[in-house]
């Protein structure tokens, strides 16, 4: 019996990628990391962050690991990023594609690398050119551990434990298979076992865990849970956060509502979230922002799941007396940006009124002014 693999939460583990993709000499420098450089820090952190691969993995990976594949027969799509695992744990050595930000950190520090004579592999016993050596000292394997994960979670707020304990290296493993296995296009069990390098798929289904949100969609298929809950789709802004904008106040977050899009950072605590009142959070899918927004190729898309009240859950069902009992209850209530539904349908500015779906044209506010309901003041979050 395997336990329950300690996933890290997805607002946790947003906050430390957030960290390794924006780590700077300075922030090495400040934790008092000097034996190695900061070039060698940071493709450690980002191959930690993005390829899902055991602390003593990524430390005997080789010079040279990574490699470019491109498409022959269409030369405009981009090369995938193959990096070549050196055996391990459960079996041989496998290549697998991984996000190109750990190939370019890769490469940075291979182009600062000093030359080296080649060191034995702890796991083989053949003399090879360890990719994270310096003067000729490999990286120990407690190294992310004790370094690289004390740097990031410094630098992006996060506590070094949570629910599930300390934060480590090899819950980054667990967290990101579980990413892969509950997305909206998921790995099957398979895929993923062959990714992840097992040599058995019960060992992948430990890690595959299956979120909430994934039984939520599982049971909404079914038709059970269907009254209960609405899922969603939000287009993450990846650009907005690797800039740091989004630290900045600038929308990362935008919740599909069919006819537009909401910006509001707290959207699930929002009391107009099943009857859009188009507040200056609201962004109509025909202008040209949001088509702008849709082309992004920086832009990911993940499914939220939205339980609904018993009002709601009637209005989302066409019944036009409870929608109007919704409507008339929501009128006096705030938006998020102030006005009520009462008062934008008094503004001078052409609205098209408080409805479950017809569009509107007024332009969207910049998202540092979102507060949660309520009068306690609260900034957008630190991104992720």
């Amino acid at each position: 019996m395997f336990p329950k693999p300690r996933v890290i939460a997805d607002d946790l583990w947003a906050k430390l990628l957030w960290a390794g993709l924006n780590l700077t000499a300075e922030d090495v420098a400040a934790r008092g990391i000097v034996a190695y450089p900061v070039e060698l820090v940071r493709a450690i952190a980002i191959t930690w962050l993005f390829a899902a691969q055991r602390s003593d993995e990524i430390v005997r990976l080789r010079v040279g690991c990574v490699r470019w594949q491109t498409d022959a027969a269409n030369p405009a799509v981009p090369p995938v990023c193959l990096l070549d695992v050196p055996v391990h744990k459960t079996g041989a050595a496998f290549t697998k594609p991984v996000d190109p930000l750990v190939g370019r950190a890769i490469e940075a520090w291979e182009a600062v690398r000093p030359a080296q004579p080649p060191i034995p592999d702890r796991k083989i016993g053949e003399p090879v050119d360890l990719l994270f050596a310096c003067r000729g000292i490999t990286v120990a394997k407690t190294y992310i551990n004790n370094s690289i994960i004390p740097l990031l979670c410094a630098k992006g707020g996060v506590p070094p434990a949570d629910v599930r304990g300390r934060i480590t290296s090899h819950r980054a493993r667990a967290t990101i298979a579980s990413q892969l296995y509950n997305a909206k296009e998921p790995m099957t069990l398979f895929e993923l076992q062959a990714w992840l390098g097992h040599r058995s798929p019960e060992t992948t289904q430990h890690y595959a865990a299956i979120t909430p949100n994934t039984l939520t969609r599982a049971y909404a298929d079914a038709g059970y849970f269907a009254r209960n809950v609405r899922t969603i789709e939000v287009l993450i802004d990846r650009q907005a956060v690797e800039t740091g904008a989004a630290a900045a106040g600038a929308p990362w977050q935008h919740y599909d509502l069919g006819h537009g899009y909401c910006s509001y950072t707290f959207f699930e605590q929002c009391p107009h979230r099943m009857a859009c009142a188009r507040c200056d959070f609201y962004l109509p899918k025909s202008s040209s922002k949001a088509q702008l927004l849709e082309a992004r190729e920086s832009i990911q898309r993940r499914l939220a799941t939205i339980p609904l009240t018993e009002d709601e859950q009637a209005a989302v069902e066409n019944d036009r007396d409870a929608l109007d009992r919704l409507l008339g209850r929501l009128a006096d209530t705030p938006t998020p940006a102030g006005p009520t539904p009462r008062e934008l349908a008094k503004a001078p500015a052409p609205t098209a009124g408080v409805t479950l779906d017809s569009a509107a044209t007024r332009p969207p506010a910049s998202d540092g002014g979102a507060k949660p309901p309520g009068d306690r003041p609260l900034s957008s979050p630190a991104p992720p």
